[in-house]
């Protein structure tokens, strides 16, 4: 379906990252990043996203070791996923995020110019564009 809208999450245990983004353009930008609070508050943000751009599929990386063995938050985004899937009924694609955070500081810091520091909130969401990003490029 060249038409679909999605989501990207970079999941982390304070925040969530989450980009948009368009099949049809195969293009991606931040959107926002959820602050962690509860189960239902982080669902409730997501059910919120998904309504206002009427989402139809999600990507959520998943991070890995340099060696590409999965670690706690590795079985966290899968946990993630297999929830987005059944409280959506989405279609959830994962993808191999390794390293998209340390990109995401890197992009920050040379589109900013060093004016103004770094957020952290910045960071996840330019992480989850750039794992939507890859995984639109690769498909």
């Amino acid at each position: 379906m060249p038409e679909q809208t999605l989501l990207g999450f970079d999941l982390g245990t304070h925040r969530i990252g989450v980009a948009i983004g368009q099949q049809l353009t195969g293009s991606a930008r931040p959107l926002t990043t959820i602050q962690r609070k509860s189960r239902n508050h982080d669902f409730q943000a997501i059910a919120s996203l998904i309504g206002e751009w009427g989402v139809t599929a999600a990507v959520v990386g998943i991070p890995l070791q340099m060696d590409g063995s999965g670690q706690e938050m590795s079985r966290l985004a899968h946990k993630f996923s297999n929830q987005l899937r059944g409280r959506f009924n989405l279609t959830v694609h994962e993808i191999d995020e390794r390293l998209t955070s340390i990109e995401a500081e890197s992009i920050i810091r040379s589109n900013s110019g060093h004016r103004r520091p770094l957020e952290e909130r910045d960071v996840d969401a330019v992480a989850a564009t750039r794992i939507l990003q890859s995984w639109l490029n690769s498909n």
